[in-house]
């Protein structure tokens, strides 16, 4: 895939009619389930993420990818492919397996930002899910505290407007109790993640479609991110400690899509 157009398939089907789960989804589901507790929200009972939509996600901590690939496996989605720093494709094994399932990488700084993007439109035109960072990269803070998104580049208004593909607004807090700050305290932090096993909230909003200038449907884009991390904000702090919500929205679980059953992992 690097510096070549690929063929993006549609999304795999398992013998039993259900959608096929890539390895890194599945990775994802294990690593949070031991390092953390995910619960996820969303508006509207029966939310489904529609084929060809682009998921916008805030951006804080490095293991928001698993984050955000286990709330998305909640709602049904097992196959995101997912844009990410050029650098990881060089990591032994990972970078293998982001090649294998399709992912993109984003040379940052390299003036090549516009062939991530083509090859981002030619996945939601096979029927893919592609997640985007907004924000561009990671916040420079050191400490553990949450913070709203930062401000968004053009890119995901660019993709969305060219590919007329909906916006699924993600919004999650938690990630950075399993990994923040310099190199040293977020293997640290990682290794006591499983004894510690923080509270991690996602929430997705309802899809929109982005039809404005550039500038515009990049701060509406915005907007929708924001407010759907302040539900996630919302949820993780109106929690007892039972883990259950009390904010009335509902939930998805471990147990596969579809409306929740008051219960997380």
């Amino acid at each position: 895939m690097d510096g070549h157009a690929m063929a993006f398939r549609k999304p795999s089907v398992s013998g039993d009619n259900k959608p096929a789960k890539s390895a890194l989804s599945n990775l994802s589901h294990y690593a949070i389930s031991v390092c953390g507790r995910l619960r996820v929200t969303t508006e509207t009972t029966g939310f489904r993420i529609p084929l060809g939509s682009i998921v916008a996600v805030n951006h804080s901590s490095v293991v928001d990818p698993f984050v955000v690939a286990a709330a998305l496996r909640h709602c049904g989605v097992n196959e995101p492919v997912a844009l990410a720093a050029a650098g990881l494709w060089k990591v032994p094994l990972l970078g293998r397996q982001l090649r294998s399932e399709g992912h993109i990488p984003v040379r940052r700084g390299s003036g090549q930002g516009n062939q991530a993007l083509d090859l981002a439109a030619q996945a939601l035109s096979a029927g893919r899910i592609v997640v985007i960072y907004p924000e561009g990269g990671l916040p420079r803070r050191r400490g553990a505290a949450e913070e709203p998104p930062r401000v968004f580049r053009s890119g995901l208004a660019r993709l969305a407007l060219a590919s007329h593909a909906p916006v699924v607004p993600l919004g999650h807090v938690g990630s950075r109790a399993i990994a923040a700050g310099g190199s040293w305290r977020q293997l640290a932090d990682v290794a006591t993640a499983p004894a510690r096993r923080p509270w991690l909230s996602a929430h997705f909003g309802e899809p929109l479609t982005l039809d404005r200038p550039v500038p515009a449907a990049t701060q509406a884009a915005h907007d929708a991110v924001t407010a759907a991390w302040q539900a996630a904000a919302a949820a993780h702090l109106d929690t007892d400690s039972t883990g259950r919500g009390r904010l009335g929205r509902r939930w998805c679980f471990a147990t596969g899509p579809g409306p929740g059953r008051g219960r997380s992992w």
